[in-house]
């Protein structure tokens, strides 16, 4: 029995990328026997030729189901896109696409295909070929021999990248992983394989401001890891600059860790705390030894005092939100 595997390729500016993505890709997803594979491209707001790209790769599709005499060549539509269908040789693959209004992010585009897919696996993969479509083949593989729910692949080195960027990204995943309830693999991209059961779980979490390591590791599902080499895009250069990165780890810390809270909460303690502790010395030195004290050391100890109490307050209806947002 045959079983299909959605392909989800989330796309932004990658004009020069998708010809080889569709041909390597292809060329290794026609190797795998007993899998039938269909493409879901997300173009999450390109200004470049990207769309029209993706348009020309569902037209293939199109092509395939007319007459032979009547359908256009393959390699006048798009360059370098003659090769068979994966698992289906001799046929044009299945392709669908979604198109965004405008840039929403990569994680909209991930959420938006996983929603779009309906095949008993998907697969989440990058077009610019920094994940290797021919680790899929191994990812069936383990999950056939292992009856895991996914597959997902790790960077054991992070060559190419900029030193203050690895570091940065190594900080991120140790905080994580001390400071949260969920542990994020070093080196764990967004490259994975995910039964239908594992899918559904993540389609079920509607939020806004997703971060999908956290998400994949929060739903629980057994999964299993393969390891490969940091791999250079094939052209152009990354979508995601350092603020944008920053901007995310501080999503993903926010999402998944409640630390932060906790750490408010006992400042605010610690500070009201400290205030009454001060208060009580000075008010025996005053009454018991007579020591005047200046009028400036009550305001700052009823300050100190209150406005430790307002953050430990705070702290306390924070963690009332923070439990709402979870269980929502």
């Amino acid at each position: 029995m045959i079983k299909h595997i959605d392909v989800i390729v989330p796309c932004y500016n990658e004009e020069s990328s998708l010809d080889r993505f569709w041909k390597e890709s292809g060329e290794a997803f026609s190797a795998i026997e007993g899998y039938e594979f269909r493409y879901i491209f997300i173009d999450d707001g390109s200004s470049d030729e990207t769309l029209q790209k993706i348009r020309r790769l569902a037209a293939l599709q199109d092509s395939a189901k007319a007459d032979a005499s009547d359908a256009p060549d393959p390699d006048t539509i798009l360059e370098a896109t003659g090769d068979p269908a994966p698992g289906n040789p001799g046929a044009c693959p299945k392709v669908s696409y979604i198109s965004f209004s405008r840039n929403f992010g990569k994680e909209a585009a991930m959420y938006a295909g996983l929603q779009a897919s309906d095949g008993d696996f998907a697969v989440i993969m990058d077009a610019d070929l920094q994940h290797p479509p021919q680790l899929v083949a191994e990812m069936i593989r383990i999950v056939e021999e292992t009856g895991c729910d996914s597959c997902a692949a790790r960077r054991v080195s992070r060559k190419g990248e900029p030193k203050i960027r690895s570091a940065l990204a190594r900080a991120f995943y140790k905080l994580m992983n001390r400071y949260s309830d969920i542990e994020i693999v070093d080196g764990a991209v967004d490259f994975r394989l995910m039964n239908r059961k594992m899918v559904k779980a993540i389609v079920g979490m509607p939020e806004n401001q997703r971060f999908s390591k956290g998400i994949f590791a929060w739903v629980g599902f057994n999964t299993e890891w393969i390891e490969f080499e940091n791999v250079r895009r094939i052209a152009g250069e990354s979508k995601w600059t350092m603020w944008g990165l920053m901007k995310y780890a501080l999503d993903g810390f926010i999402d998944f860790a409640e630390a932060p809270l906790k750490f408010v909460g006992v400042l605010g303690g610690l500070t009201t705390l400290c205030s009454a502790v001060y208060f009580i010395i000075e008010f025996l030195k005053t009454v018991i030894v007579g020591k005047d004290t200046p009028g400036y050391a009550s305001t700052i100890c009823l300050i100190l005092f209150f406005g430790g109490l307002i953050i430990a307050i705070l702290s306390l209806i924070a963690e009332y939100i923070g439990r709402m947002y979870m269980e929502t």
